[in-house]
């Protein structure tokens, strides 16, 4: 079995955007650690090689197999910036209707820019989704 590759690790924050955020992006990002910060309570942390992630959580595949991921962080894809979040419940899908121009994956906001979004929306998905992660999963450091 081969071994996750998203997990935290001592990797620079700093140097991950430089490398691969545009100026523009740039940013975004910066907004966007603010307002998980906020939310989360906990500091960023590279998880893996390109993702910026905040707390952390353990999960248990059926099979038994168990992971770790943090609650929720973003990424610079090319010219998206991703969200990582849970929104499968009706009103979060009401509010993904009301956010603004993106994509949705199955755990993936996919969006060029925050000035395309609603923010408070956005900060309410986030909330959400934070909130969901940890009634189903078992906290880790404090998270």
């Amino acid at each position: 079995m081969s071994e996750a590759k998203t997990k935290p690790t001592s990797s620079s924050v700093e140097e991950y955007l430089a490398s691969k955020a545009s100026p523009d992006q740039l940013a975004d990002c910066r907004a966007l650690m603010i307002l998980l910060q906020k939310v989360t309570k906990q500091a960023p942390k590279m998880w893996g090689p390109s993702i910026v992630g905040y707390g952390g959580y353990t999960y248990t595949y059926e099979s038994g197999r168990t992971g770790e991921s943090c609650l929720t962080g973003f990424a610079v894809r090319g010219r998206d910036l991703v969200v990582y979040l849970v929104a499968e419940g009706r009103e979060q899908q009401a509010l993904l209707a009301q956010l603004g121009k993106h994509r949705m994956g199955k755990a993936c906001l996919y969006f060029k820019c925050l000035a395309d979004l609603d923010a408070a929306i956005l900060e309410t998905l986030i909330a959400e989704s934070v909130a969901e992660v940890r009634r189903r999963h078992t906290v880790v450091g404090g998270a």
